[in-house]
């Protein structure tokens, strides 16, 4: 069995290029397509945020230009943000928010619906959304691995929120994410 979170520790993406940092990340879902029982899915949400978090902004420039990683890269992301919705803080929020990746190829969408305790995600909208955040993809993973934040975003402008911006800048509140 190969410890994935071991392996995410011990590569310091600081030594590699941006392209052998996406080779890194192809190889991994390469191995996880073939049913080799290495995947993604499996390391740990803290060291999968903590390995993004230590990529360059070229890095993670390159791996979200990748056209079948940034889509499997994003539904990767949105999976655990499923898994780590607070109940206690959720429990009676209802809404649904629409996600705009703007990427150098197109435009990626997802739906994050938090209703009745759960959150379900998507790359197909299927509601209106109480908000919609365009976002480009790097400063989304920026975000989420703590090196920056929606609110310092959308302040400097590289973030665009439609709809209630309250909610918005409040909405990772509702998760429980390392």
């Amino acid at each position: 069995m190969v410890d994935l979170d071991g392996l995410a520790d011990a590569v310091d993406p600081g030594k590699l290029t941006a392209e052998q940092f996406v080779q890194l990340i192809e190889v991994l879902h390469m191995l996880g397509d073939a049913g080799t029982g290495v995947e993604l899915s499996g390391m740990r949400t803290a060291t999968f945020l903590r390995f993004l978090g230590r990529a360059s902004r070229e890095q993670l420039s390159e791996l979200t230009a990748h056209p079948e990683l940034r889509p499997m890269l994003f539904a990767e992301l949105f999976r655990r943000m499923a898994v780590h919705l607070s109940l206690e803080r959720a429990g009676s929020v209802r809404a649904v928010i629409h996600w705009r990746f703007t990427a150098r190829d197109g435009e990626d969408r997802f739906e994050t619906v938090i209703a009745g305790g759960r959150c379900l995600t998507g790359p197909e909208p299927t509601a209106d959304p109480r908000v919609t955040i365009t976002i480009d993809p790097v400063d989304f993973l920026r975000a989420i691995t703590g090196a920056t934040t929606l609110p310092m975003l959308f302040l400097s402008g590289r973030v665009k929120v439609k709809g209630d911006i309250a909610f918005a800048a409040g909405l990772t509140s509702y998760f429980d994410l390392p």
